[in-house]
């Protein structure tokens, strides 16, 4: 891909375009998501995700490694498999942006993708009602519904940033040894749970586009794609909205909330799956999903303000239990 990527642009979407503004820098400066113009056609706009691979990167929090950059390369390699395979299935429970083009080559990666701005989902949240978080749960139980039982083809085996297989540096220095200590246990139970999915992996609020009127959303970043319990992705979420105190008060109706629109959207695909089974299941596997991430956060970055006495009580609960069953 030696030819400026908007010349590449320019030639597939037909019309010459004009950049309008950046949208953001990607993670340790490996590119950039920009908003372009078209002067023709029935779009008025795109939004172009360009990944230049540096040589070497600088993380802000200091994990600048082989395998880090080796993740980030396959992590665009699982986004644009995504965009070019999967996100058709996707349907109006879950939108997501149609892409228009997609290339790559040993270095760079180039996404051109729907505007959602443009398409209604034009808002972004930094802090949510307990309404516009029901309408992201109710996007992930579309989502989980439409992949319940798909192999992940493509994508990551096992879904998430922060899987254990992922992150062997930040385990080691993970300075809490009981938790340590059973990270594998959590991650065998996660994975024995009969109803795997696609979990998106990234599900943090600002990967959620909301329409005006906050009642719809769509979602992006899809370089975490794969497979996995859905209750990685609902707790990954909620961590990502409410503070402490919050966590403790919402969890059970946000549960209920998730697993009720999970039911009627497997009903509505016909899904063979009883539901409540997998609520069964899976509601008893919030908790280690919970301390998966937990297990990260501590050995990433142990100042995070999602480090938190819900967090650490929810952890040691799951590893009291774990290492009972494993006796």
């Amino acid at each position: 891909m030696n030819v400026n990527f908007q010349e590449i642009t320019r030639k597939a979407v037909g019309t010459d375009i004009f950049k309008i503004e950046d949208i953001q820098t990607l993670w340790s400066g490996y590119g950039k998501i920009m908003r372009y113009g078209l002067k023709e056609g029935k779009r008025n706009s795109v939004v172009i995700k360009y990944v230049k691979l540096p040589d070497q990167g600088m993380h802000p929090r200091g994990w600048n490694t082989d395998l880090s950059h080796q993740r980030k390369i396959r992590s665009y390699q699982v986004e644009t498999t995504w965009y070019r395979n999967w996100a058709k299935l996707c349907d109006d429970g879950c939108p997501v942006p149609q892409s228009l083009l997609l290339e790559s080559s040993q270095d760079e990666f180039l996404m051109v993708l729907e505007d959602l701005d443009a398409s209604g989902f034009p808002a972004r949240k930094d802090s949510v009602t307990m309404i516009e978080m029901q309408v992201c749960l109710k996007w992930l139980a579309n989502f989980h519904s439409i992949f319940m039982g798909r192999e992940p083809a493509g994508l990551w085996p096992m879904g998430t940033y922060w899987h254990l297989d992922t992150r062997p540096d930040e385990l080691e220095v993970l300075e809490d040894l009981d938790l340590k200590q059973a990270s594998t246990l959590i991650d065998q139970k996660l994975r024995a749970s009969p109803y795997q999915t696609f979990v998106h992996g990234d599900a943090k609020l600002a990967n959620f586009c909301f329409s005006s009127d906050g009642q719809e959303v769509a979602a992006v970043d899809f370089q975490y794609v794969g497979g996995g319990c859905g209750m990685k992705d609902v707790a990954y979420f909620i961590g990502s909205c409410l503070y402490e105190d919050d966590c403790e008060r919402y969890e059970e109706p946000l549960l209920d909330w998730y697993f009720a629109q999970l039911k009627e959207a497997l009903t509505k695909r016909e899904s063979p799956i009883d539901p409540a089974d997998i609520e069964e299941d899976w509601r008893t596997l919030f908790p280690v999903a919970w301390a998966d991430f937990h297990r990260f956060m501590k050995g990433w970055s142990p100042g995070h303000w999602k480090i938190h006495g819900y967090s650490e009580r929810i952890t040691r609960d799951v590893v009291t239990q774990l290492n009972a069953e494993s006796l």
